[in-house]
């Protein structure tokens, strides 16, 4: 009986395990809602390289990493590059994300802030466990990369996969002189 218990729980590990998101997998649509109520779906991003990162008011490093973010995000903004940022607050109440979304659209304008109020759309992606978490996804939709629990060692590894995922080819060719993002100042400070 014993040994039959220690064969189910490894057997609800691997399961468990296996239900991540892992490089070349179709992620779920859902992106949490924004502050005024709206949807925020991966549909209405085809074509892009999207950046997805779970973050907690209470994570030092993720606060720090936002304006990173939006840095990254305006300069694809300004050189005409299919990127879009996705923050996503992670488990925190309501008031927090109203709050701390007002705050910094003031700051940093270019960045798409949406909240997983229970953690259900990050837990695919590991986000129940670790935060921060990133995904980055292929211009047709598929996880590319996967990094949790990370801090400001990763971040020029981080650019780097950014820039690499904008100049892979799609359907819809950019020339790869004009499809990376000029250096972002990696510091977070």
């Amino acid at each position: 009986m014993r040994k039959a218990g220690f064969a189910l729980i490894a057997l609800l590990f691997c399961l468990t395990a296996r239900a991540q998101m892992q490089p070349g997998d179709v992620p779920p649509e859902a992106l949490g809602k924004t502050v005024d109520g709206q949807v925020v779906s991966l549909a209405s991003m085809h074509g892009k390289v999207v950046v997805i990162s779970f973050w907690a008011t209470w994570c030092h490093y993720c606060m720090k990493e936002m304006p990173v973010l939006a840095g990254v995000q305006a300069q694809a903004n300004l050189h005409h590059l299919p990127l879009q940022v996705v923050s996503i607050d992670s488990k925190e109440s309501r008031d927090t994300f109203v709050r701390t979304t007002n705050l910094i659209k003031r700051r940093l304008p270019g960045l798409l802030l949406s909240w997983d109020r229970d953690g259900t759309i990050g837990e695919p992606y590991g986000a129940n466990k670790f935060i921060p978490v990133m995904v980055m996804l292929h211009r047709d939709g598929t996880v590319a990369h996967i990094h949790a629990g990370y801090d400001e060692d990763m971040l020029d590894t981080l650019v780097a996969e950014i820039n690499e995922l904008l100049t892979e080819s799609d359907a819809t060719p950019v020339s790869a002189a004009s499809s990376a993002l000029p250096p972002v100042a990696a510091a977070t400070e």
